[in-house]
């Protein structure tokens, strides 16, 4: 099943997508796969519970070169970038003139360059952004000749070192170049689903065979954009455009740990007079988990009350096959951002009752080492 919109971008394992009975939808620009034949929920729970193999082609792979990349770069995030030892990856931020959040990203040191991920709906903005924000210091190149799939859940280590045997013992956040099953790729194990695993970057033409092999070993199965939001939703992980954007701070969002200690001393980054007086004084409103009462889900959008006055909004909800149950984030004000506080969710007008949470709602299993 397709869409009838032929402006849309395909990537390098479209036609794979359609032999293994992909339903699509537009996303960021590309038609991309929501689901296959296992259903939604199937492949959450295949992900959680073996290895889930994503195609995640539509995001923006960068490289950055230059005398100085990590210093250059600092000068639109709030990361330590200097500090990151060669073959390690960091998550960051491109903030804007106001400390709100541009982009989240994946910043690889790859020693005499920086290699990066960003996110599909944003990367042409990012590039030319990147560009002039770094001017000459500098060389922006975009990899379009790649293709990136991530290998996901409690097996993916298993199936890896089946290929590379030392892989077993890659920390998460770490990086290296290598051959899997007779394929060039370059490794980071990271991903996006609170499980361990690794993104796989591969030339284009090389992707579809890679992913067939992959998709060979039994505990291995395709998943689409479906499944991949509601583990990540489980995993409280934001979703660029949804959970941030250029109106949120990284303080609000709650991501302040992705502010480097010596960043938080110098500043020197695009809005970081609002950023570290909102990290010293605390931010007028906070990303929180909500756990809804009863089985009807709350979405985007959904207002959050206390006695009938507004304080939120939900800005990701759904259902958490893992969680066994109804789960949602959001902001809300400051003085109401406590675990164990009750809220009313608006659901078609009506209040539905539901309280201020933790997250994440699945705990994270990555490999620490």
């Amino acid at each position: 099943m397709t869409t009838a919109d032929h402006n849309l971008l395909r990537t390098p394992l479209y036609a794979l997508h359609q032999e293994l009975g992909a339903k699509f939808v537009p996303f960021a620009g590309y038609e991309m796969p929501v689901q296959y034949r296992l259903g939604v929920l199937g492949e959450h729970k295949h992900c959680r519970s073996q290895a889930g193999l994503f195609d995640v082609s539509h995001m923006g792979q960068l490289r950055l070169r230059g005398n100085a990349p990590a210093r250059a770069l600092e000068t639109l995030v709030p990361g330590e970038i200097q500090a990151l030892k060669p073959g390690r990856t960091r998550y960051t931020l491109l903030t804007n003139d106001m400390g709100g959040i541009r982009d989240d990203l994946m910043v690889t040191n790859l020693g005499d360059h920086l290699f990066l991920v960003v996110n599909a709906g944003t990367k042409h903005d990012d590039i030319a952004h990147l560009r002039l924000g770094l001017g000459g210091q500098a060389i922006v190149e975009y990899l379009d000749t790649r293709a990136l799939m991530a290998l996901q859940g409690p097996a993916a280590a298993a199936v890896m070192t089946r290929f590379v045997p030392e892989l077993a013992s890659m920390p998460f956040m770490s990086a290296r170049a290598t051959t899997v099953a007779g394929f060039e790729c370059f490794l980071t194990r990271s991903g996006y689903t609170g499980e361990d695993g690794w993104e796989i970057s591969v030339e284009a033409e090389a992707a579809e065979g890679l992913a067939r092999r992959l998709l060979a070993e039994p505990e291995v199965a395709a998943i689409g954009l479906g499944a991949r939001d509601s583990l990540r939703l489980e995993a409280g992980l934001c979703l660029y455009g949804h959970d941030i954007d250029e109106t949120t701070t990284p303080i609000e969002a709650g991501l302040d740990w992705a502010i480097g200690k010596r960043r938080r001393g110098e500043g020197g980054f695009p809005g970081s007079a609002t950023i570290l007086q909102q990290l010293a004084e605390g931010p007028p409103r906070r990303r929180v988990g909500i756990l809804p009462e009863g089985k009807a889900p709350a979405r985007e959008h959904t207002e959050i009350q206390i006695a009938g006055t507004r304080i939120g909004e939900i800005t990701s909800g759904g259902f958490g096959p893992s969680a066994g149950g109804p789960i949602a984030m959001g902001y809300v004000a400051a003085a109401h951002a406590a675990p164990g506080t009750v809220v009313d969710l608006i659901i078609r007008g009506t209040p539905r009752p539901a309280r201020i949470t933790d997250m994440p709602f699945t705990a994270h299993r990555y490999f620490r080492g």
